[in-house]
Parts: structure tokens; sequence; C-alpha cells
């Protein structure tokens, strides 16, 4: 099972290799930047909801982030 320092080190590098800021992928999600630093520093989980719709916005397979094993 993957870990939540997994999911934060893969939401991480996700946002690094989309070229956003976190203030411009909180935007896009209509939520705020501590929101999204929680996310990445791994002091909270995203909502399912909240996920699939970073991950549309990311350009990233859901399964990246929730699976083991898997590479961007």
């Amino acid at each position: 099972m993957v870990t939540l320092e997994q999911i934060q080190q893969r939401l991480a590098e996700a946002i690094k290799q989309s070229g956003m800021t976190q203030t411009q992928l909180a935007q896009k999600l209509g939520i705020s930047y501590v929101q999204i630093s929680c996310y990445v520093h791994g002091k909270k989980m995203p909502a399912l909801d909240t996920l699939a719709n970073l991950c549309k916005i990311l350009d990233v397979d859901t399964n990246y982030i929730l699976c083991q094993d898997l590479q961007l």
C-alpha cells in the first residue's frame, strides 16, 4: 500500500513537472494555497474529489499518485 509520504512526494513531483506554482494550482482548484501546501508537505490527504481534480489539472493518472511502483 502506498504511504502518505509517497503520495506527498508524487504530488510535489507532479506539480513541479507541470510548471505551475502551488498558488496557480490552488486558484485552478478553487482552494487555498495553504491546502495545497498541506497536501505537498504530507500534513493532510486531499479528499478523493479534490485528488481527482488535482490529477486532471496536472495531467497525471490517479493511479500514479495512489498506487505503488508506478513512475511518472
